[in-house]
């Protein structure tokens, strides 16, 4: 029998949406905050860029492989457990993780491998949550509006990429701004407004908290569950069993494929664009007179208009109706193009306009994608589908960012960049005469 959301389906994801929203801001801070921290404080020198890129490197490792080889453990349990309960559980647990870390540097105690380890625990709980929220998008939205409520998730990440860097770059300078103005404030007596960067973050968990205590979200009730509520099925098998699902429909494999080579161009992102800003680019902002923070902040920016702008398209719009797949091919090759200029152009605000470009095709493609599949997987096994194709799509991540941050260290980061956007724009163009992949949104 056909699933029917609730009839204020829509009006509780808009809720959730908005909670997450803050979660995904304060994430953006963080990560942004480490970004400094590592490049302004624990490596600061020039000589030290190999150093840098190591550590940037470990550090998006801690996080990659718990998140992306603990996924298919974390959508199977999900399909077994209340939702609601893991959203709490796991956004509780984050917001502790953030709070230790904000008390080791207060306390001067922080070293690299304690960040990388609260990076793993943070891996773990965000493997649980992002499967229990994007699961439960079907649960609350109906199907015709599934791209819609896909297309405002995409529109979170990218005001995120506006906000995030902007707001961090001002907290974390603000004890100095206000050490210049002579307050007596007793944040002005920090070195660095990095641990407030991460106090904010953990408000924001322990926000999401509360707002989900007055949601009610429903779980899919499993075809295979006896009437005492246990499921006889081992946790392994139930894992297994996402994966013969996909296996057994080649147009979805070829759709997986397309996301590993976009995910091996993009994954190294986060390690190469500090460098590029530090090196490539530090002629050019320098002689405008700004700072390395103002330069990565501006980046960011840039990215994140024009991300908000696509997720705002996408919304409005509300995607293509047929032929899906066209809604992610072309996007994913024109952004592949962008990463190509992006990693070669020596100026500042070239990179930015280019950013902001590739940044809007992102929404596109990630919503037509997430609805195809949301369209075509039983709301009771998602979970398990879900994680097993995040597991195939993103697996090549962690090599990527090693490979690339050895490369990036070694040579010239913009090539690198630059190479990784040929090879996806290269790859994407084969796939529109590819007959299997075109066929995806053929239900049959």
């Amino acid at each position: 029998m056909a699933y029917t959301p609730p009839p204020h389906g829509f009006r509780i994801f808009f809720i959730m949406w908005l909670a997450q929203s803050l979660s995904v801001i304060g994430s953006g801070m963080t990560g942004f905050a480490m970004n400094v921290y590592l490049a302004q404080t624990l490596y600061p020198a020039p000589e030290q860029k190999a150093e840098l890129a190591l550590a940037f490197t470990i550090l998006n490792l801690g996080f990659w492989i718990p998140y992306v080889f603990g996924g298919p453990f974390a959508g199977a349990w999900v399909d077994r457990h209340d939702r609601k309960q893991i959203l709490l559980a796991t956004n509780i647990a984050k917001g502790v993780i953030s709070i230790a870390i904000f008390a080791l540097m207060m306390s001067g105690r922080l070293q690299f491998w304690m960040l990388v380890c609260a990076g793993m625990l943070g891996a773990m709980a965000g493997a649980l949550h992002y499967a229990a929220f994007e699961t439960s998008y079907a649960m609350l939205v109906p199907d015709r509006q599934l791209p819609r409520a896909n297309g405002m998730m995409q529109t979170t990440l990218s005001i995120a990429d506006i906000l995030s860097p902007a707001v961090a770059a001002f907290i974390v300078g603000l004890p100095a701004l206000l050490r210049w103005n002579e307050s007596a404030l007793p944040i002005s007596g920090m070195q660095s407004g990095i641990p407030l960067v991460i106090a904010v973050d953990a408000l924001t968990f322990f926000l999401c908290a509360a707002v989900l205590l007055f949601l009610s979200i429903p779980s899919p009730s499993r075809s295979d569950r006896h009437a005492s509520g246990r499921v006889e099925q081992s946790l392994w098998a139930d894992v297994r069993q996402g994966a013969v699902y996909i296996g057994r429909r080649p147009p979805l494999l070829w759709l997986l494929a397309t996301f590993v080579v976009a995910n091996m161009a993009v994954a190294p992102a986060p390690i190469i664009v500090p460098l590029l800003v530090k090196f490539n680019l530090a002629p050019d902002w320098a002689a405008r007179g700004y700072s390395f923070e103002t330069a990565l902040a501006m980046l960011g920016v840039a990215s994140g208009v024009g991300g908000v702008l696509g997720g705002l398209a996408v919304t409005i719009w509300g995607g293509l109706k047929r032929r899906r797949v066209y809604g992610v091919l072309l996007p994913m090759l024109f952004g592949g193009i962008l990463q190509a200029v992006y990693g070669l152009s020596p100026l500042l605000l070239v990179s930015a306009f280019v950013a902001f470009l590739g940044a809007a095709t992102n929404p596109m493609l990630n919503a037509h994608s997430q609805a195809i599949w949301q369209s075509h997987t039983p709301r009771e096994m998602q979970g398990r589908v879900f994680s097993i194709r995040r597991l195939i799509a993103w697996a090549i991540r962690p090599l990527s960012t090693a490979s690339a941050g050895v490369l990036a260290g070694m040579l010239d980061p913009g090539s690198v960049l630059a190479a990784l956007g040929l090879i996806l724009a290269l790859f994407c163009a084969a796939q529109l005469f590819n007959p299997y992949l075109l066929r995806v949104d053929d239900n049959a």
